[in-house]
């Protein structure tokens, strides 16, 4: 490979990498004061729910062990041009780099389209949840989907891949609003170096449970990964560390309508929960009252009471087993050593992890086409 092709691979890396710096841990990042969280007060007769409790600041937000990063992207995009991206000025925005929000919406990485174009990945898994709006996804596989309005894509980077994300905007007489969560699961060193893998969980096929306390109240939760009473999602990748029965892995959004009621049960002792208030105006969790736009560290092992304020309310809860093992990253590669991170990225400069099968570094699909996902067997799968 010749030199200006290592440049330009490396100035990519660090672009994805944006402002993540390497980091490294030996113990598991789930408590509170690693999460640089007030804690709860001592001394109460019964151990408190609540663990710690910070801010949420940005992005990313903190996590905890087995997860590695989360963030939330509310984008308000207006009405979208021929080429599938926004019918307004770019002018003045850091293209390539853009982050700051302005008019409420970003183009991240995109320069015509807004979203992440091709970039790598390697020892981890991605569990994008496209809450509204659409994803337009491709990769060195030759894989390729589109998905949203309440889809989740789990793709297991394992040995290497490369995929872009980007966010076509295909309503050219209305606005298109976009949120998602898109979460990075670490993987065992046993599976850090799997073969890629990507599924497709429908939006008709995630489960939903409903319950309504004594006033009729309800709470719905999404249940993306784990269970919960009957509702049991379709299975994660088969090398996810959310694949083994004892990780007690759980990918929950919780809606609840004003003034509700519900108790979340207790998980596995020794796991880690965290509880992110990112939307709604007063909450109580175990008694205590919580602010608005804040993450929570709960006890794994105790039931929650939530109790909600005025206005609807949503969470999302992360919650698993710690895997316990070193993390070194640095940007889109999370290994478990500084020379595991090289090989990466001499790897990935020596092979482009498959090569890149598209004519652009920022694909699209058609205007006319909808959700579809084409696996890199070729099989094709469309929600029902």
């Amino acid at each position: 490979m010749s030199e200006e092709v290592s440049r330009r691979a490396a100035l990519r890396l660090l672009a994805v990498a944006g402002a993540t710096s390497t980091a490294s841990c030996t113990k598991s990042p789930g408590k509170a004061e690693e999460q640089g969280m007030s804690q709860s007060s001592k001394g109460s007769e019964a151990p408190p729910v609540i663990l710690g409790m910070s801010p949420l600041r940005g992005m990313p937000w903190p996590t905890p062990d087995p997860f590695l990063f989360c963030v939330h992207h509310v984008d308000a995009y207006p009405k979208g041009n021929e080429q599938l991206g926004p019918t307004a000025s770019l002018a003045g925005r850091q293209l390539g780099q853009d982050f700051e929000g302005r008019d409420g919406w970003n183009m991240y990485h995109g320069t015509v389209v807004p979203g992440f174009p091709q970039h790598p990945h390697r020892g981890f898994e991605t569990v994008t949840i496209v809450r509204s709006g659409l994803l337009d996804h491709s990769d060195s596989l030759g894989a390729a989907a589109r998905f949203g309005g309440g889809d989740v894509q789990w793709l297991t980077a394992g040995s290497g891949v490369l995929h872009s994300e980007m966010f076509p905007l295909l309503k050219k007489d209305a606005p298109n609003p976009v949120e998602l969560f898109q979460i990075w699961l670490n993987l065992p060193s046993a599976d850090k170096l799997v073969a890629p893998h990507f599924s497709m969980l429908w939006d008709h096929a995630i489960p939903r449970h409903v319950a309504k306390d004594e006033a009729g109240r309800t709470t719905e939760v999404t249940v993306v990964a784990g269970t919960l009473g009957d509702a049991k999602p379709p299975s994660p990748p088969p090398k996810s560390w959310a694949a083994r029965a004892d990780s007690d892995v759980a990918i929950w959004t919780v809606k609840l309508s004003p003034g509700a009621r519900w108790t979340l049960p207790a998980a596995q002792r020794g796991s880690n929960r965290f509880v992110y208030f990112f939307k709604g105006s007063a909450l109580k969790v175990g008694g205590r009252d919580v602010p608005a736009r804040h993450v929570l560290q709960l006890r794994p092992d105790a039931d929650a009471l939530l109790e909600n304020g005025p206005d609807e309310t949503e969470l999302l809860m992360l919650q698993g087993r710690p895997i316990n093992e070193p993390v070194v990253q640095h940007g889109p590669f999370v290994m478990n050593s500084r020379q595991e991170i090289v090989q990466a990225f001499n790897d990935y400069q020596r092979t482009q992890f498959g090569g890149w099968p598209w004519k652009s570094d920022d694909p699209v699909h058609a205007r006319e086409e909808g959700r579809f996902a084409r696996h890199a067997d070729g099989r094709l799968e469309r929600p029902a």
